[in-house]
């Protein structure tokens, strides 16, 4: 058996450089880190080869005083913290006094700082903590790091270094996170020479994230500004329409510190229900503000985790912030088209015939709608530009005769009261589906009568529950399941109940139902039960609340009038009202728009009026 050795300082320190530095782009966070902390305003990080040969960090900070320098690249050397107190209560970016010493063990390091109280800067320089030098420097107030050639004396790490422009998306990721949670900094971005990122500093969020993200990005953004049992939300979310099909675009802040959290994840997810789609994902930036006593940020090796003391009020403060952000912001969808190509008219002598066959005309002579021929030939010198999309040949049938005027009813109209007080009115139903509303004089509005339905449904049921209106079967319903969702159903007998389902076992796997929900008809009840028991038995570990929501999103959506199927004028008047008077309603609970604009502007646009 081997002996035990001591190892040397050196090795030491190579072992526990990589803690801290894995790659450039966490030499990048620990450096920028340290000159929030020495209260930089502008702060210019210029890296060449992904960083792994180049990394400059200048910022115009506090600096460090002489006498101070070499005790910065001691291990556990800070001026963050001076007793075990005070791990307690942390309320800078950096603690541990790691960071200059790791890196100052892996790479080629200079550094040149000035307070503002010195007359003259000094200079420190090292090469893997051996030859250190420290010297008179002419340099501006605050304090410039150089690190240069990264791993030169470790080349099993540098081994495991990817492609120098994934390392340096890895660097421009940490800037971005750095920038969306200061906005009061003005930070720059150089890679290999060209300036990749510049945010202004002028303490708006809105800046910050033009700046990283760009401009479509910004303006879907709604602001959030909440504060709930001593903590605070700010920041922004994404309109629902604006959903993602991944997370990426999801940043938490605790106090200014980016992190990952299960639990701001949740409650964003939580609070966007019935908003987004199936598989799409909010954005945010959001920072959380509260006490530093109520959260431990010593919990991870790079401070990208954090344990709460108690993590309810955050998952509340943030979901209640959202939803109030939601309800304030959002606004109804707008259709928008673009401009279809154009083509030009073929010469006169080759005009295409635009033939209408029609019924004939005995057929529709009460109507006086026709006096000429069945069929008429109908050709067209055109003088403009006509839509390429539109085929030379169109071929219109009527499958029945008009309705003369005199004997049509009364068209319903929706007073809508508006400050702009617009008339609505209902022109008829596309595709058995869609509602089609002309909306004052300006736009058209299409409403997706199912999903319309659908939310007002749930929205009864959220506030009165189903348990209230449940009815007795004539005949009791048995419902087979497998062995898993028979367990699961038998499990949230409760949940079940109060949701308007009477549920038993019956034994052998299969249960017994003996009131629904009025909503639904007694040949939906079969068909909601399995449903439901599938998704009990796949998330079996969701709280009580969660598995009645879904519950009601299910009744809601078999009790709701189906698309495809002919509607009633009264039908649709009512849900058209149902909706004027609902403004808040824009999603149905799957998250699919229920209503959208369309602008006389764009109409005209596509027939070549304006």
């Amino acid at each position: 058996m081997a002996g035990i050795n001591v190892l040397d300082k050196s090795i030491a320190e190579l072992i526990a450089a990589g803690e801290v530095v894995e790659r450039p782009s966490s030499v990048i966070k620990e450096l920028v880190e340290n000159s929030i902390d020495a209260g930089a305003k502008v702060i210019t990080v210029e890296i060449r080869n992904g960083g792994i040969t180049f990394m400059r960090v200048t910022d115009n900070g506090a600096g460090i005083e002489r006498e101070d320098v070499p005790k910065a690249f001691l291990r556990h050397a800070t001026s963050k913290i001076a007793k075990a107190d005070d791990l307690d209560s942390i309320f800078t970016l950096g603690f541990r006094g790691e960071a200059l010493a790791s890196i100052s063990a892996v790479a080629k390091l200079e550094l040149l700082t000035k307070t503002k109280a010195e007359r003259i800067g000094t200079r420190y320089s090292s090469s893997g903590t051996d030859n250190s030098v420290i010297e008179d420097a002419g340099c501006p107030d605050g304090t410039t790091i150089i690190v240069r050639d990264l791993f030169f004396n470790t080349p099993a790490r540098m081994k495991f270094l990817k492609k120098d422009v994934t390392e340096g998306n890895a660097v421009a990721g940490i800037i971005d996170k750095l920038v969306l949670s200061n906005p009061d900094i003005s930070f720059r971005l150089i890679r290999d020479g060209k300036e990749v990122l510049h945010s202004p500093g002028d303490n708006k969020l809105s800046s910050a994230i033009y700046s990283v993200y760009g401009k479509e990005f910004t303006e879907n953004m709604i602001p959030v500004d909440y504060s709930y049992n001593n903590v605070k939300v700010r920041g922004c979310v994404c309109v629902p329409a604006a959903a993602r099909p991944n997370r990426s675009m999801q940043n938490f802040f605790i106090n200014s510190r980016y992190v990952r959290s299960r639990t701001a994840g949740a409650a964003l997810d939580e609070a966007y229900k019935g908003s987004v789609m199936a598989g799409k994902f909010a954005s945010c930036v959001l920072n959380i503000e509260l006490s530093f006593e109520a959260v431990d940020v010593n919990v991870h090796p790079a401070k990208l985790e954090v344990r709460f003391v108690n993590e309810r009020p955050i998952f509340d403060a943030i979901y209640h912030g959202v939803k109030t952000a939601l309800a304030k912001g959002d606004v109804t969808k707008t259709m928008a088209f673009k401009k279809p190509p154009v083509l030009p008219y073929a010469p006169a002598e080759k005009a295409e015939q635009i033939v209408i066959k029609e019924q004939p005309k005995a057929s529709l002579a009460k109507s006086g709608a026709l006096t000429d021929s069945a069929v008429r030939e109908v050709r067209h010198r055109p003088s403009v530009d006509m839509p390429a999309s539109i085929p030379a040949k169109i071929d219109f049938i009527l499958d029945s005769p008009p309705v003369p005027i005199a004997e049509e009813a009364p068209e319903p109209r929706l007073e809508v009261k508006s400050a702009e007080e617009k008339l609505a009115r209902i022109i008829g139903e596309a595709f058995d589906t869609y509602i089609i509303i002309e909306y004052g004089k300006d736009s058209l509005m299409l409403i997706d009568k199912h999903a319309a339905h659908e939310r007002f449904l749930y929205e009864k049921l959220k506030a009165e529950g189903t348990g209230r209106e449940a009815q007795s079967l004539l005949l009791p319903v048995t419902v087979t399941l497998d062995k898993n969702e028979h367990s699961s159903v038998l499990s949230n007998l409760s949940v079940l109940r109060e949701a308007g389902f009477e549920t038993e076992d019956f034994g052998s796997g299969t249960v017994l139902v003996r009131t629904a929900p009025m909503l639904l008809e007694g040949t939906d009840v079969a068909g909601a039960i399995m449903e439901i028991a599938g998704y009990l038995a796949n998330f079996k570990t969701d709280i009580s609340t969660e598995h009645l929501d879904w519950i009601y999103h299910n009744v809601a959506c078999r009790a709701a009038v189906k698309a495809g199927n002919k509607s009633s004028r009264e039908e649709l008047v009512a849900l058209a009202k149902e909706l004027e008077e609902n403004p808040e309603i824009r999603y149905c609970p799957h998250g699919r728009p229920v209503s959208m604009l369309i602008k006389r502007s764009d109409i005209e646009k596509q027939f070549g009026r304006i």
